[in-house]
């Protein structure tokens, strides 16, 4: 295994209080992108990028279709569109149909990061009331991937991070307080 390449995370419900603090909690030097997906209603405006970037020491990018990802750098799912990774390490986006009511979805996400990083990926399922990211998360599991669950009793809705945890599959189960220093320690280290 070398070097996380990349972390994905995934939040519905109570989505925005915990990325701003998993985010915060992140250095400027952190070595890996970030590609984060939060449930929203496709007609949302994207201000999400602008109020992570508040609270971030890294550039947090509402990105552009075929963007490069960059080490360092946040990658936010735009409203109406699921957020994928191209073998070529660039963002993807689709309009196809909605997983588990969503688009963007997480487990998008996570299946087609899962097949480019293999286990240069981390994955990062945090609050929510549904089960997306859990089948995403097996699946990185399976491909050598480190992944991550918040807490239940420290999520704002427990249902996502309760999924994930019941596949087996989530190598650590953590506060959110805990979620991004260790993944800064972690990281920093590889």
């Amino acid at each position: 295994m070398g070097p996380v390449k990349a972390v994905v995370m995934g939040a519905s419900w109570g989505g925005l209080n915990a990325y701003t603090q998993v985010l915060a909690a992140l250095p400027a030097s952190f070595p890996a992108a970030i590609l984060l997906v939060q449930h929203q209603h496709a007609s949302s405006e994207n201000r999400l990028p602008w109020l992570l970037g508040r609270y971030c020491d890294l550039p947090v990018i509402a990105p552009e279709d075929k963007e490069p990802i960059l080490p360092g750098h946040v990658y936010v799912a735009p409203p109406g569109y699921h957020m994928l990774v191209d073998q070529d390490e660039t963002i993807a986006f689709s309009v196809g149909k909605q997983v588990h009511f969503s688009r963007p979805s997480v487990d998008e996400l996570f299946f087609s990061a899962g097949v480019v990083y293999g286990d240069r990926l981390a994955a990062v399922i945090l609050t929510g009331a549904n089960d997306d990211g859990a089948a995403g998360i097996e699946y990185i599991h399976r491909r050598g991937g480190f992944t991550i669950a918040q807490s239940p009793v420290s999520s704002e809705a427990p249902t996502m991070p309760e999924a994930a945890i019941k596949t087996g599959a989530v190598s650590r189960v953590l506060d959110l307080e805990k979620i991004g220093p260790y993944l800064a320690e972690r990281l920093q280290g590889s």
